[in-house]
């Protein structure tokens, strides 16, 4: 029977795995080899995809990927434990000179005899980012979730006279080139060739994470194992003969606890004595693939023998042999450059695999994989010990209330609705002391600077333009608080999972769900983070859509006008702002889809990490890292803006008896806002609203600095000719035609519950709420920031995908708010 048939709470053994490629070779690599057992957990609340318990650790299968495995139902005839033989006859000490280890000439040592180039390599949430931020003193962020690192980290510190340069590299599962992670990870191996790898392994999954320590053996660098939280290991229960599996894997292993500093001088002082070659406890061993496969490697070596001195140094011959025989295409390009016999090599090779594949009853790749994981499993049970499974029953606890059939869809959009509210109601607090300061400061200057030029540009260019933007930063705090919270405990690879089929439906995959929440904290790294769906396809797709999802730039946006227009319905606007930008993006997907893209059903294959209780640290960490990028936006991009648009909008020099309204039309950038305004005007966005878009292209937080320059000029003005003139009527138009009138004083901002972005006192009176929600369905949707667009071509590859966003989203943009803008006409 297939593995989809089995009902919640039954189990199995696998029997074979059917299809070919990628998918397959990815599932044995994760596990899924015969003899597995395999357990049915639960069903996501649409019924697809489907949770599974294996060795240990939980992964998600669609339904469709599941009908692939063959599994005999436990207890049945055929059905059968992994091969637990005993690791020692599964390796052999190097001989023939097949694991030497590759050679540190890539730049050579003349001048770097103490600096030493170590590489972070493991499986997704084994901790190794963690362990690259203790290392480095980076401030990476670290998610509880497949994927989360998609590049390399560079980083570099001193330790003992050393000097450390680190590499932070993709998580991955194996070294096999079926995904970007893989690639990447495989490619710096080849051409940086690192003096130290640091294996990253989790001590609370050791079976599923020593696989790729098999891996790394085969290519015979030199390695240590970092066996990283090993508190949970003791916690547990469980115990492990450290230097017993450090004699059947030839690996020095350190135990480490990256989040508190734990074992860090041992592994450090470990990676030196394998650089300076007096470490006893590292030796390089051969895992024996069986009698088939290792005498189909002894012909291949008799005939390739003649082209050793040709071999890449990158890694050893016995790997690059064993690749050439499963059929690896990196391996056989990089033969084929450097070998003279090359040719003579592949029809032996084809007659090799029809033999070993014909005895053995499956291809080469699988046999492979299940003679890695019998060594596994031999080492394990000759070393560990295992212990209580208090974590994997807390998480099953947990699991069962968010990814339940009727709870798991209420509980994600109570959570969505928990952390906007927190945005916009705690924030609104700090958001008072900070305008008021930025008040204070600009009164300061005001008072001690003349009038004049200088006088203006301090007050309503640099303290006007930058404190608009500033008083946003608790809500951007806040706001990445609760990012960072479900990305780290290990909710946000659940919400991927109980999203995978609506995902589906518009011809995606459930790991585009988490680069998509990614992009509320910002479009960038969640465009970036695309690069963990292996399906080129369906990758592009996410990178197109991502910039429908609203970043924390344009949360200032929403938060100005929400408490200016909307003040008793702020939370409800701006939740309504959201889910308009997700049903662009879901609307996108499926047009993409059908047009431009053929279907492509990507296999759902992702790890659930356990939950973790995220540290104050790591959480406050990541939120003021973030909280910092936006505070350097003010001294940069902001800064800069807000004094270029001031100049554009107060020169030219208003005529004698120009008021500020006319002088503000008739300054350079009151004419680039008249010449735009006719075709923002059908949608209701005034001329002032039309130049601040076009600014906000550079960054969008520089839409609302913009709009504070240009209004706090005019308001200033204003109100000096109210002052000298007759009073005016409360509510009273300033400028003829205009029947609205919103000043948001001190007063008016409480009674709102937020502050005003543009300053107390200032006056929108070209502004109607029903001009003020298209005005932010615009912002939301039309084409991203200068970042974003970089990120877009380099994710996507090429300018025509860039071409594309900008004048795709900007064309969503208008159609949608001008649909807004006449339907909502009908009932103001």
């Amino acid at each position: 029977m297939r593995l989809s048939d089995l009902h919640t709470g039954q189990s199995g053994h696998i029997i074979k795995v059917l299809g070919h490629g990628g998918f397959r070779r990815r599932i044995m690599e994760m596990g899924f080899v015969r003899g597995r057992r395999v357990e049915v957990i639960l069903n996501a609340p649409l019924k697809d995809p489907i949770k599974y318990g294996l060795m240990g650790y939980e992964v998600s299968l669609r339904r469709s990927e599941a009908a692939m495995i063959e599994v005999e139902v436990e207890g049945g005839p055929r059905s059968r434990e992994v091969n637990d033989r005993n690791a020692e006859a599964g390796y052999n000490d190097c001989a023939d000179g097949e694991c030497e280890t590759a050679p540190r000439t890539a730049e050579g040592l003349v001048g770097r005899e103490r600096q030493i180039e170590i590489a972070l390599v493991g499986n997704p949430n084994s901790g190794k980012s963690s362990l690259y931020n203790a290392l480095s003193g980076s401030h990476e962020h670290v998610g509880n979730y497949s994927g989360v690192t998609v590049e390399g980290k560079r980083g570099a510190f001193s330790f003992r006279g050393y000097e450390f340069i680190v590499y932070d590299l993709p998580g991955t599962y194996a070294l096999s080139p079926y995904s970007p992670e893989e690639l990447y990870v495989r490619r710096h191996l080849t051409e940086r060739i690192p003096d130290v790898i640091v294996n990253v392994a989790a001590a609370s999954n050791l079976e599923r994470n020593l696989y790729l320590t098999t891996e790394l053996i085969d290519i015979a660098q030199e390695m240590v194992m970092a066996l990283n939280m090993y508190d949970e290991l003791e916690q547990s229960g469980a115990t492990l003969d450290v230097e017993a599996l450090e004699t059947l894997t030839g690996v020095p292993i350190v135990p480490v606890v990256a989040r508190d500093g734990r074992g860090l001088d041992e592994l450090l002082q470990t990676v030196i004595d394998i650089y300076e070659h007096r470490c006893t406890r590292s030796r390089h061993v051969h895992i024996n693939y069986g009698v088939a496969i290792e005498d189909a490697l002894g012909k291949l070596r008799e005939t390739m023998a003649v082209d050793f001195g040709h071999f890449p140094k990158h890694f050893s011959r016995r790997y690059l042999m064993l690749k050439f025989l499963e059929g690896d295409d990196y391996v056989e390009r990089m033969l084929a450059e450097v070998c003279p016999h090359y040719g003579e090599w592949t029809p032996l090779r084809d007659e090799l695999v029809a033999r070993v594949e014909k005895e053995l009853g499956e291809d080469i790749a699988t046999a492979v994989t299940g003679e890695k994981y019998g060594f596994v499993a031999g080492a394990l049970r000759e070393t560990l010990t295992p212990g209580r499974a208090d974590q994997i029953s807390t998480t099953a606890a947990i699991d069962a209330i968010v990814t339940h059939k009727l709870w798991g869809f209420p509980v994600f959009f109570l959570l969505m609705w928990l952390m906007f509210e927190a945005t916009f109601k705690l924030g609104q607090y700090p958001m008072g002391w900070i305008e008021g300061g930025v008040e204070w400061i600009g009164g300061l200057v005001g008072g001690i600077v003349p009038a004049g030029a200088l006088h203006d540009l301090l007050v309503d260019g640099i303290i006007g333009g930058v404190g608009s933007v500033i008083v946003f930063l608790p809500n951007i705090l806040i706001l990445f608080l609760c990012i960072s919270f479900m990305e780290d405990s290990g909710y946000m690879a659940r919400a991927a999972f109980i999203m995978d089929k609506v995902m589906h439906r518009i011809g995606l995959h459930g790991k585009s769900f988490i680069p998509l929440v990614m992009g509320f904290g910002c479009n960038v790294p969640g465009i970036m983070a695309a690069r963990a769906i292996e399906s080129r396809s369906s990758r592009i797709i996410t990178v197109l859509i991502s910039p429908f999802i609203s970043c924390s730039a344009r949360l200032p946006i929403y938060i100005m006008l929400t408490a200016a227009f909307f003040p008793s319905h702020a939370s409800l606007v701006l939740i309504s702002i959201y889910v308009t930008g997700i049903v662009m993006a879901a609307l996108t997907a499926l047009l993409l889809r059908r047009t431009m893209f053929k279907r492509d059903d990507t296999p759902f294959v992702m790890e659930l990490p356990p939950y973790r209780l995220p540290t104050l640290r790591t959480v406050a960490r990541h939120m003021w890292g973030k909280g910092r990028q936006y505070l350097r936006k003010m001294g940069g991009v902001i800064l800069v803006a807000s004094i270029a648009v001031w100049l554009l909008s107060y020169y030219p020099r208003p005529s004698v008896g120009m008021t500020a309204a006319q002088q503000s039309e008739q300054s350079w950038l009151g004419r680039v806002g008249r010449f735009v305004e006719p075709a923002m005007r059908p949608i209701g966005i005034p001329w002032k609203g039309t130049v601040a878009l076009v600014a906000g292209v550079g960054a969008k937080e520089v839409t609302v600095s913009t709009l504070g320059v240009l209004y706090s000029a005019e308001t200033k003005a204003d109100t000096k000719t109210k002052t000298d003139a007759e009073p005016a009527a409360d509510g009273a138009s300033i400028e003829s035609g205009i029947d609205v009138d919103v000043d948001v004083d001190v007063e008016a901002k409480a009674e709102a519950g937020a502050g005003a972005a543009i300053g107390a006192g200032t006056t929108m009176s070209d502004w109607t709420p029903l001009g003020a929600l298209s005005f932010m369905i615009f912002a939301l949707l039309y084409f991203p920031c200068l970042a974003a667009l970089a990120a877009i071509r380099k994710e996507a590859g090429g300018m025509r995908w860039v071409a594309l966003s900008v004048v795709y989203n900007t064309l969503v943009a208008w159609v949608v708010a001008f649909a807004i803008h006449a339907i909502g006409g009908l009932f103001v």
